[in-house]
C-alpha cells in the first residue's frame, strides 16, 4: 500500500483538486485516484492518522482527569458552540473546531449552531452513521408542491451509485420494499430487543401504514472480504463510535476511502491548508486553482489543477464561492442565478415522546447497539392525509433498560446502596421527530460586510429560521409519536415539543442547489456548476430539498456519479 504524500508548496498542476476531506470529499478522491488522476485534496486542519490520533479510544472515564468532563472555561472559550453537538465530550473535544478562531454572526434573532470539525477526515470522525436512499417522491416532492426547484435527477439516477458506494462503505440493514425508502445493499441489520420487536408488532397492527425498522448504519455487522482488504474488522457495539475506531468498523474517510485513494500512488494531501477562494480564468472561463492561507503561518500560497471539486460542507463551500469573486462573478463564483447562499436547511429534531415500558424484567441485551429503530416518513404523496403543514417526517427511537447512571442521584450507603446501584432499572422507550425543513429563499447565508477571522476571510452572516410550516409539523410529531406510544402500551408518556434552532441537526443543505434551469439554481445534474466546466459541489450544499432522511449516503452517491462524470467529460477534451 503507497504511503500518503503530504505537500505544501509546488507549481505542479494536478488533475484534480479536492476541497475538503470528509464524506463527500473522501469519495472523490478515491473515484479520481482510481481511475488515474493525479489528485490533491486540501485540508484545513491538522493531519489525523488512522489508530494513532484516537487518544480518547479506549479510555475509561475513571483514568480521565476531571471524569470525562471538559472544564468549564475551557467550554466557554474554546466550544460554546461546539458542545451543544451530541458527540462532544472530553474524550472526542480534540475532534471538533475551536469556536474562538471560528466565528460567524447571526442575523436579527436568528438562533444557528454550525458544528465545525476541520481536520482529516472532517466530521466523517463524528457522524452518526445512519445511511438512507432518497426516493423517487423526495426527488419529486419540490415540483409536486410548488416548494423549491425540481431536482434536475431521480432515483433512477443515483440507484446504482447508491449501491456503489455502500458496497465500499457497508451498510448494515434488512429489505423492507418501502417505496419511500428503497432497500440498499445491506450487511446483516442489528437486532431488535424485546421490547421493540413487540411495540413494532403493536404500532404496525393499529397503524398499517406505518412500519418500524431497524436503523440502517454504516457499521460492519458482517464484514466482506472487500472490507477485510481494506483492514476493516466486525464492530464491536461499543458505540463509542466518536472517539475514534481502531477496529475501522464503521465508515470513515480514515478507516475506508482515504486508504484506497493512497493506495493508488496518485494522492496528494495538502493539510492546515484554509482556502481562501477559487481563482477563476476571464479567458478560459475555467477555474485555474486554489488559494490558501496556511493555518499557522499565514502565508499564502496557489495550487492548480484541471478540475476542481468543493466538498468542504455546505456552509464552507458556499463561502468559499462567495468569496470567489472577480469581473465575471462579483458576486461569488458560479454565481450567475443570484442564489448561491439561498435556501439554507436543516432536519427539525424538536419533538417526540418517551416513557416506561412495563413487563419485561427478565429481559436484558448485550453489548451497546450503535443506533436505533426508524420509523420512515408515512406522509408522502399521493398517501398523504391532509395536515396544515407541507412534507412530512421520520421517528427515530430505541428501547433500553436503564443503569447505574440513572442511580447515580439516589442517596445512600453501603452494602444495599451498592447493590442497588448495580440492578438494571426499568425498560423506557421513545420516538423523536425528524422532520422535512421547507427550502426557502429567504433562509440565507452570506459574506459579513466587515468581519473576518484570523485568515482575513470574511465571517459568514447566517440568517434562518424555522418557518410556520416546521413549527406546525413538530407539534403534530409529537401528537402522532404520543398515539403510537398509547397503542404499543408504553405508560407514564411524556411528550414534548422545543424550540432548538436549525443546525443542531447537524444537516445543513442547499445553499448551491441543483436544478435544471441555470436562472434559478447553480448546479446541473450532475453537480456541476452551470457557469464553469471544470467546477463540481457534491457535497450537502447541492441538495434542492432536504427530504427527512439522513442525508450523509446521498453527498457519497452524487460525490461518485459526478466524478464518473467529470471524468469522462476530461477524457473527451471537454473539460
Amino acid at each position: 500500500m503507497s504511503e500518503q504524500v503530504y505537500v505544501k508548496d509546488t507549481d505542479e498542476t494536478y488533475d484534480a483538486i479536492v476541497i475538503g476531506s470528509g464524506l463527500s470529499g473522501g469519495w472523490a478522491a478515491k473515484e479520481f485516484c482510481e481511475r488515474g488522476l493525479k489528485t490533491l485534496m486540501i485540508e484545513r486542519g491538522r493531519v489525523v492518522e488512522h489508530r494513532k490520533d484516537y487518544i480518547g479510544e479506549g479510555v475509561p472515564q475513571w483514568d480521565k482527569p476531571m471524569r470525562g468532563k471538559v472544564d468549564n472555561i475551557l467550554l466557554e472559550q474554546r466550544y460554546r458552540i461546539q458542545k451543544q453537538c451530541y458527540a462532544f465530550n472530553d474524550a472526542t473535544k480534540h475532534f471538533f473546531g475551536n469556536d474562538r478562531d471560528l466565528p460567524y454572526t447571526t442575523k436579527g434573532d436568528t438562533r444557528f449552531t454550525w458544528i465545525r470539525a476541520n481536520q482529516l477526515g472532517g466530521k466523517s470522525l463524528l457522524w452518526h452513521r445512519m445511511s438512507y436512499r432518497l426516493s423517487d417522491h423526495d426527488f419529486a416532492a419540490n415540483s409536486l408542491d410548488g416548494h423549491g426547484n425540481d431536482w434536475p435527477i431521480r432515483y433512477a439516477d443515483l440507484e446504482k451509485w447508491y449501491s456503489h458506494v455502500e458496497r465500499h462503505a457497508g451498510i448494515s440493514g434488512a429489505k423492507e420494499g418501502l417505496e419511500q425508502l428503497p432497500d440498499s445493499e445491506f450487511l446483516p441489520p442489528f437486532e431488535m430487543t424485546k421490547p421493540e420487536r413487540d411495540i413494532k408488532a403493536a404500532i404496525e397492527k393499529a397503524f398499517p401504514d406505518r412500519k418500524m425498522i431497524m436503523g440502517r448504519m454504516a457499521h460492519l455487522t458482517q464484514p466482506t472480504q472487500l472490507h477485510i482488504d481494506q483492514g476493516r474488522v466486525q464492530c464491536q457495539a461499543r458505540n463509542e463510535c466518536q472517539k475514534g475506531c481502531s477496529f475501522g468498523a464503521y465508515f470513515s474517510t480514515q478507516s475506508s476511502t482515504l486508504p484506497a485513494a493512497a493506495a493508488t500512488g496518485n494522492l496528494h494531501i495538502a493539510p492546515n491548508s484554509v482556502v481562501h477562494s477559487l481563482i477563476y480564468d476571464e479567458q478560459s472561463k475555467q477555474v485555474k486553482g486554489v488559494r490558501v492561507i496556511d493555518n499557522d503561518t499565514l502565508a499564502e500560497r496557489e495550487y492548480y489543477a484541471r478540475v476542481v471539486f468543493l466538498c468542504a460542507s455546505t456552509l464552507g463551500s458556499t463561502q468559499i464561492m462567495l468569496n470567489s469573486t472577480s469581473r465575471t462573478f462579483p458576486d461569488g463564483i458560479a454565481n450567475s442565478s443570484g442564489v448561491l447562499g439561498h435556501y439554507l436547511m436543516d432536519h427539525n429534531y424538536n419533538a417526540g415522546a418517551s416513557g416506561d415500558v412495563p413487563g419485561y424484567e427478565e429481559e436484558y441485551y448485550k453489548g451497546r447497539r450503535p443506533g436505533g429503530v426508524l420509523i420512515p416518513n408515512f406522509q408522502y404523496e399521493p398517501k398523504r392525509a391532509k395536515k396544515n403543514y407541507l412534507r412530512g417526517y421520520a421517528l427515530v427511537g430505541d428501547a433500553y433498560r436503564e443503569g447505574w447512571q440513572q442511580h447515580a442521584s439516589t442517596k445512600g450507603f453501603g452494602a444495599d446502596f451498592k447493590h442497588k446501584m448495580t440492578q438494571a432499572g426499568k425498560w423506557r422507550f421513545g420516538l423523536h421527530a425528524q422532520g422535512e425543513m421547507l427550502p426557502r429563499y429567504e433562509n440565507t447565508v452570506k459574506l459579513h460586510s466587515s468581519l473576518k477571522d484570523k485568515w482575513g476571510i470574511p465571517q459568514l452572516e447566517i440568517n434562518c429560521r424555522w418557518s410556520d410550516n416546521e413549527l406546525d409539523m413538530m407539534k403534530d410529531a409529537a401528537k402522532t409519536a404520543e398515539e403510537m406510544l398509547q397503542v404499543a402500551g408504553v405508560e407514564n408518556i411524556y411528550s414534548y415539543v422545543n424550540q432548538g434552532p436549525p443546525g443542531l441537526a447537524i444537516h445543513e443543505l442547499g445553499t448551491a442547489r441543483m436544478g435544471r434551469d441555470p436562472k434559478d439554481s447553480v448546479l446541473n445534474q450532475f453537480n456541476q456548476t452551470h457557469d464553469i466546466n471544470n467546477l463540481f459541489v457534491t457535497d450537502g450544499a447541492s441538495f434542492s430539498s432536504s427530504a427527512v432522511q439522513n442525508p450523509s449516503l446521498t453527498f457519497m452517491a452524487l460525490t461518485a456519479r459526478a466524478v464518473d462524470y467529470a471524468v469522462a467529460e476530461m477524457q473527451q477534451g471537454r473539460i
